[in-house]
């Protein structure tokens, strides 16, 4: 489930999981529910994390042994064996959520329902978190709800989405499709080829380096062409180097939509003086795909220390094109579609050519 804040995504799973009546209609389900909607939800802060997974193994119905067989493994997938007789209270925020998500996923339940609470883990928890979540999904009969402001999460792990907005159903169906409305609807920014700043107290960046101006130029015949697929590119930037002898390396970051990294590139590290320099980078055409992108420009030290990182610096968009002999007309999948790669050849092969039964081994 994807949509802005306040549109309804969390309520809608507290209903789902009785934690609150709904003012009109009725929710059916089949099945034992588990959820995960807030950190330490369910959790009574006085017991121990040991008590606490019994606890909500007996909230979900389940028998003792049940709780037994899966106890273990619980433990050791939130890595707090240590602290596992310590009252839950005294947890960190980070230790709480391992300890509930795991208790969640790993208890015998069919429906599992998820909210954005996976932010409070670090990020090998979280990437530990989603590849269970894909497990758990996998298994016959097993649903998941999933709530996420991260399109690619929500991406790769759901098929099917649905779009809240104002606590009424937007849009339903299969999840790109669904992303790929919401996604636009929802950018802040809207095309911008072309960042300048004049004075570099007024520009941002830091007391190393700052940036005077950065853009986007499509190589193209009239400038009120749109850019689609076959336009060459070119980003151009300029920097005022604030201190002497500063070596560095810039970085460009090119994001979809969904906030896939496309291209990451950078220059080789450098030795500069003080005062303004100026890089660029092409993306040759036709190797984009339709849809909308955003550049962020990154500057590193030599230590790799990160002096500043300039954020969905320009923002815009690429049509389609077809040629008059191509005539599917369906979305071309991926962020990029080169035909610079060799296209899929078949080849008819003679009846004595095909292979029937390959022989065995010795």
């Amino acid at each position: 489930m994807v949509g802005d804040n306040g549109s309804g995504k969390s309520t809608l799973l507290k209903i789902i999981s009785r934690i609150i009546l709904p003012t009109q209609g009725v929710v059916r389900g089949k099945g034992r529910i588990s959820s995960l909607l807030e950190v330490g939800a369910g959790f009574h802060d006085e017991l121990t994390g040991r008590e606490n997974i019994y606890l909500s193994g007996y909230v979900l119905g389940m028998k003792r042994h049940e709780i037994q067989k899966r106890f273990h493994e619980i433990v050791e997938f939130s890595g707090i064996e240590p602290f596992i007789d310590t009252p839950v209270k005294r947890y960190s925020s980070g230790m709480y959520v391992r300890l509930a998500f795991a208790v969640a996923a790993h208890l015998d339940s069919d429906i599992l329902l998820l909210d954005e609470v996976l932010s409070v883990g670090d990020a090998t928890f979280q990437k530990k978190c989603l590849s269970k979540i894909q497990e758990f999904a996998q298994q016959e009969d097993r649903t998941i709800l999933f709530v996420s402001h991260n399109a690619q999460a929500v991406a790769h792990l759901c098929q099917q989405a649905v779009w809240l907005k104002h606590g009424r159903v937007k849009a339903i169906g299969p999840v790109q499709s669904i992303i790929n409305q919401y996604q636009p609807v929802n950018q802040t920014q809207s095309v911008n080829l072309r960042q300048v700043w004049d004075k570099p107290k007024d520009a941002p960046g830091s007391d190393a380096v700052r940036i005077k101006s950065v853009e986007l130029v499509p190589h193209l015949k009239d400038w009120k062409d749109p850019i689609d697929v076959r336009t060459p590119l070119t980003i151009k930037f300029q920097l005022w180097i604030m201190k002497e002898g500063l070596r560095l390396l810039t970085g460009l970051h090119l994001f979809s939509a969904s906030g896939d990294v496309v291209l990451d590139v950078m220059s080789p590290f450098a030795d500069y003086e003080k005062g303004l320099i100026e890089g660029e980078c092409s993306i040759p055409g036709n190797f984009l795909n339709d849809g909308s992108y955003y550049i962020s420009l990154i500057i590193y030290s030599d230590k790799w220390e990160e002096l500043y990182y300039h954020r969905s610096a320009l923002t815009f968009e690429v049509d389609d094109y077809r040629d008059k002999e191509m005539d599917f007309e369906g979305k071309w999948m991926g962020a990029i579609r080169p035909v610079s790669l060799l296209p899929v050849r078949l080849i008819q092969l003679e009846e004595k050519e095909l292979i029937t039964q390959p022989k065995p081994l010795v």
